[in-house]
């Protein structure tokens, strides 16, 4: 992954975020605060105004940009989990124009650390989690194929563990408080987690 395709990232789960707010929203609706597509939105198209010049120097640096804008522009849950995904996968990035698919899968891991630190999370709490711990394993797992067929497969993982969710109890998050009536509804933070990395297959293959 170079600079370029970096940023060609962003800009399509922007675009992915953007048609599928309403959505994000209405999932939302049923367990949370109505907000999650709208908030999203809203971030990440400050995500796209703020590396709208003169590009970054390297891989890490988009993404970190992309976490840090996320954190200060998106109001509840949203803004901190997934900017603080994208800061820590900056972060754990080598300071180079161009990664290699082990470093980039090193890093999505770490991000998904950092997503469990700050949230509390762990696999079967109906999160974000649930989506973004089987598309890193995949990920891992396929990167000696290159960065296209590890993409797809981190998609793919991620929309089994999205679709896994409905039959879930939230014991997380705002849906937690719902206690057994979470059950039958679709996380809308795996899913919008599906969205970002099915993104990266779109743009990778």
């Amino acid at each position: 992954m170079d600079v370029a395709l970096a940023r060609s990232w962003i800009a399509a789960i922007a675009a992915a975020v953007a048609e599928q707010a309403d959505y994000l929203t209405q999932l939302d609706s049923a367990i949370g605060d109505a907000d999650h597509g709208v908030n999203l939105n809203r971030g990440f198209t400050a995500v796209l105004a703020a590396l709208d010049g003169p590009p970054p120097a390297t891989v890490g640096e988009v993404l970190v940009k992309t976490g840090s804008t996320l954190i200060s522009k998106v109001g509840g849950a949203a803004g901190p989990l997934y900017g603080t995904a994208f800061r820590a996968i900056g972060k754990a990035l080598p300071p180079d124009s161009t990664v290699d698919v082990a470093s980039l899968g090193q890093a999505l891991r770490a991000g998904l650390a950092a997503v469990q630190k700050l949230g509390a999370a762990v696999p079967g709490d109906k999160t974000i989690v649930d989506a973004y711990g089987p598309a890193v394993a995949a990920f891992e797992k396929a990167n000696d194929e290159g960065l296209g067929a590890a993409a797809r497969a981190a998609a793919e993982a991620a929309a089994e563990g999205m679709r896994a969710t409905t039959a879930l109890q939230a014991r997380k998050g705002r849906a937690s408080y719902l206690g057994p009536r979470s059950v039958g509804h679709q996380d809308p933070g795996a899913t919008s987690t599906w969205l970002i990395f099915q993104a990266l297959a779109d743009i990778t293959t």
